[in-house]
């Protein structure tokens, strides 16, 4: 007997208990489709975050009060790191050598409302401080107007660069927004340029406005603000070295004595793209892990379902044998019939779990994913699950005696 009629048998049986066979096909469906769909969504949003950290820039790390120090003379007493002032940031900018841009930056308001005329944004905006050099390094760009300039930073004048979210709220459809006024609190603004949209998968989402450094110092800054100052190497192979001086530099600026903790954290972007990549590939080994069991689940449950098939088809087997049939033939036939329930439920199961998966990439707004490697181990898997489920059942219906097989009622 060959494949063609083992399979021709195996489909005749799965069809001859439709409720059973689909009980079981639903299970190893589901298990498929689960494991599938979510190593998807996890190569899209790892594809995601990879862009995220190309558009970021893999050459740029950022100098921040973030986090906290132990007191030399206490070692016991912890204490926030203080805040980075602007004149540390900009003589850090002065003194710091390397081929590099240096951009500095502060957020100004994190729940602010921008008016124009009689329209006005939720008291939502995240308005930032930067300076001439800050859409460089981080990776924004000009859609219409023009970026501040270096006098406007300096002399901390009132204008303004509007995120695309603010100005779809605060201006008509199709207006330009560039030369126009706005308010934020009793202050007016003049708005110089528009920003590009960047969408909501980014670090920064696009409900937000830039304004020169010193106005932000002018009308928002007290003394617990802390400003931030982000790097850019002009060659990506020195960024450790560029970091590492850079915090020479800064603990120079800091007058952070030999030997003591710095009161400040040196933050690679590569570093955070790394750590977000062991986060994802953490969720990927999860998810094979539950997906295994699943199908190992599904598999007894297989099982248990060819041993009932093996108790009901008594008497076919005792007749196949009674007309020639060998053990093989009989072991064949019963490892074809699981096998197939599983192969025609890891397909079903790929199919749903690829789409599953890409309807998290599309609200990603990341290319369509094909995993083609897990697709073809999930397919192996299920095969392998498909074998296993059926060996004992297979191998108890050919040991059956003919003689009490016909007998059997």
């Amino acid at each position: 007997m060959n494949l063609t009629e083992n399979i021709r048998l195996a489909m005749r049986a799965i069809l001859g208990n439709k409720l059973r066979s689909a009980l079981t096909l639903m299970i190893i469906i589901f298990g498929i489709m689960a494991l599938i769909g979510i190593l998807t969504a996890t190569e899209g949003i790892t594809q995601s975050v990879a862009n995220l950290s190309s558009e970021m820039g893999s050459n740029t790390f950022s100098i921040k009060n973030e986090g906290q120090t132990r007191r030399r003379r206490r070692r016991k007493a912890v204490v926030a790191n203080p805040p980075i002032t602007l004149l540390q940031s900009q003589e850090f900018k002065k003194n710091y050598k390397y081929p590099a841009t240096v951009a500095r930056s502060t957020d100004a308001d994190g729940a602010a409302v921008i008016k124009y005329e009689s329209q006005k944004t939720n008291p939502n905006v995240r308005v930032m401080g930067v300076d001439d050099d800050y859409l460089k390094v981080a990776g924004w760009s000009i859609q219409s107007g023009r970026n501040m300039s270096k006098s406007e930073i300096e002399n901390g004048q009132n204008v303004i660069l509007l995120g695309k979210d603010v100005v779809a709220k605060i201006f008509p459809p199709r207006e330009d927004p560039v030369g126009k006024m706005v308010n934020i609190g009793s202050s007016k603004y003049r708005v110089i340029g528009q920003l590009a949209p960047k969408g909501a998968s980014q670090v920064s989402n696009d409900n937000m406005a830039m304004i020169p450094l010193m106005t932000a110092k002018r009308n928002f800054g007290d003394d617990a603000t802390s400003y931030n100052i982000s790097v850019m190497v002009d060659n990506t192979t020195e960024l450790n070295q560029a970091a590492d001086e850079a915090e020479g530099v800064f603990r120079t600026v800091r007058k952070i004595r030999p030997g003591d903790d710095p009161n400040f954290e040196v933050s690679k972007s590569d570093k955070m793209a790394e750590q977000n990549m062991n986060v994802l590939g953490n969720v990927s080994m999860a998810t094979v892990v539950i997906g295994i069991l699943t199908l190992i689940g599904a598999g007894i449950g297989l099982m248990n379902i060819m041993l009932v098939s093996v108790n009901e088809r008594t008497r076919e087997i005792g007749v196949s044998k009674a007309l020639g049939a060998t053990k093989r033939v009989i072991r064949i036939q019963f490892l074809t019939e699981s096998t197939t329930i599983c192969m025609i439920g890891g397909v079903i199961g790929i199919i749903m779990g690829v789409l599953v998966g890409n309807l998290v990439v599309l609200v990603l707004h990341s290319s369509f994913v094909m995993p083609w490697l897990w697709i073809f181990l999930g397919l192996t898997f299920t095969f392998i699950i498909g074998m296993a489920a059926g060996i004992y059942p297979a191998i108890l219906a050919s040991n059956l005696d003919p003689v009490e097989a016909l007998r059997y009622e």
